[in-house]
C-alpha cells in the first residue's frame, strides 16, 4: 500500500490512531461472532480487549515474535513522548498498549492485512489466556 521509505517517516502517533480503529473493528467483530447480540454486552466484552493493561500485555508476550521492522515501529512508538494521558492508566501500561497500536496501525498501512489478523489473533488469545476480567459470557467479572 504505502512506500516503506514513507512509512518510516510517519509520526508512531498517526499509526497508533489507525490501529486503534483497525483493532476496535476486529474486536467488535469479533465479540459479535462469540454469539452476543445485547448491545450493552457486546460493548462489555469488547471492553475486556481494548482495554490499556490487555493491550499492554499483549504487546509484552508477542514483542518477540516481530519482525525488525515492526519491533522498530513498536518500540518508538512506546518510546515516543504521550502528551495526553486518562488519569487512571499507568505511564507505562500505557505506552506499552499504544505501542501494540501503533504496531497494528503501521501494518495497515503497510498493506499487510494477514499480518494485521495475525497478530490481532495471537493478541486475543494471550488475552483470553491471561483472563483479564473476561466472562465468556460477555461480559466484565
Amino acid at each position: 500500500m504505502a512506500d516503506k521509505k514513507n512509512l518510516q517517516m510517519v509520526n508512531t502517533s498517526v499509526f497508533a490512531y489507525i490501529g486503534d480503529a483497525v483493532y476496535e473493528t476486529f474486536v467488535r467483530k469479533y465479540v459479535f461472532e462469540k454469539g452476543i447480540l445485547r448491545p450493552d454486552r457486546l460493548n462489555s466484552a469488547s471492553i475486556s480487549y481494548v482495554r490499556a493493561e490487555a493491550q499492554a500485555m499483549a504487546y509484552d508476550k508477542l514483542l518477540d515474535q516481530l519482525a525488525s521492522d515492526e519491533a522498530s515501529v513498536a518500540r518508538r512508538a512506546k518510546n515516543h513522548k504521550i502528551t495526553s494521558m486518562p488519569k487512571n492508566v499507568d505511564p507505562m501500561v500505557y505506552k506499552k498498549a499504544t505501542a501494540f497500536e501503533a504496531l497494528l496501525g503501521y501494518l495497515e498501512l503497510k498493506g499487510d492485512p494477514a499480518r494485521v489478523e495475525e497478530i490481532v489473533f495471537k493478541a486475543f488469545e494471550i488475552i483470553e489466556s491471561e483472563d483479564i476480567k473476561i466472562n465468556r459470557n460477555g461480559g466484565d467479572k
